[in-house]
């Protein structure tokens, strides 16, 4: 991987960490934050990567609200769990309340 990716990628850390618990955001959202709105398949393969991190990676979707990312999670239903652990509804793997939940990092930061 480049150096400049994995900068990128500690950038997408960085803002995935002040995600509050029972909030969600989306990988576009992260990347326009970060100033590469076309970037969001990026923020996916760093959430994909986070593993031992310390980085809420659940707490990033799809523009949907769809949990398009849990394939990359231990167990069938890890990502899921952990969102609903701290309060969030999903139903057929979509975030239910979607806009409400939203946390979009351009205007919480």
């Amino acid at each position: 991987m480049k150096p400049e990716t994995l900068g990128f990628f500690e950038k997408v850390y960085e803002v995935a960490r002040q995600i509050p618990s029972g909030r969600v955001t989306s990988y576009g959202a992260i990347a326009k934050y970060l100033g590469s709105t076309k970037s969001a398949r990026i923020v996916g393969y760093a959430m994909n990567s986070s593993g031992e991190k310390d980085v809420p990676a659940h707490r990033v979707v799809n523009r949907k609200g769809l949990l398009t990312g849990k394939h990359h999670f231990e167990g069938t239903n890890l990502m899921q769990q952990l969102l609903e652990n701290e309060g969030v509804e999903v139903v057929d793997n979509q975030i239910q309340n979607f806009e409400a939940l939203f946390w979009d990092p351009s205007k919480e930061i």
